[in-house]
């Protein structure tokens, strides 16, 4: 089991990829919560309750959401105590219900997950990663505030058992990544 993870524009759902065409079964935390947040979940009632605005309708605006939270230390930490258990726990219900390798792609260092995992740490320079999210249609500003509020590089390669540095071409990180499913495998 991989733990693959890495701050907004480091280049995880690349390298979740390379893994899913090996064969892993990708699991993406970002889409769980999602689905942790959908109407009539505990975390959606929570959500509504801290922040009323951003529910309309009893859906979760969740681009409003992040304006508010990306803004605010304070606010992050009380929405990770609301989803983080969420989606952990829904994270470990899909991986106990797979047969084969699993990947999980996580934003985050600190989900609770059960079992054995392979830590795998994706990271890319600051600019880069700016760069990156900013040409998926992020708001310059918005991203800004994403990476300041997560850990910088050396926290993930601190984190990791295995680091991919993804400030290269394609062709060589996904050589290297094909050298390390292929040493997972073994």
């Amino acid at each position: 089991m991989v733990l693959l993870g890495g701050g907004i524009g480091a280049g995880k759902s690349s390298v979740a990829r390379v893994f899913a065409d090996a064969g892993y079964v990708l699991i993406e935390a970002d889409r769980v919560g999602a689905d942790v947040l959908a109407p009539g979940t505990e975390a959606s009632r929570s959500v509504g309750l801290e922040w009323p605005d951003v529910v309309v309708d009893g859906v979760v605006d969740r681009k409003a959401l992040a304006g508010v939270v990306f803004r605010d230390a304070d606010s992050l930490s009380r929405l990770e105590a609301i989803t983080h258990p969420a989606i952990g726990a829904e994270i470990t219900k899909r991986v106990a219900a797979t047969e084969t390798d699993v990947v999980v792609e996580v934003p985050v260092q600190h989900l609770t997950l059960d079992g054995d995992w392979t830590r795998v740490a994706v990271v890319a320079a600051q600019t880069t990663r700016i760069a990156r999210a900013v040409d998926r249609g992020g708001d310059p500003d918005d991203v800004k505030r994403r990476v300041a509020a997560q850990a910088p590089d050396s926290a993930w390669e601190e984190w990791a058992d295995i680091v991919i540095d993804n400030s290269h071409t394609w062709f060589e990180t996904e050589r290297a990544i094909e050298a390390i499913v292929d040493g997972l495998a073994e």
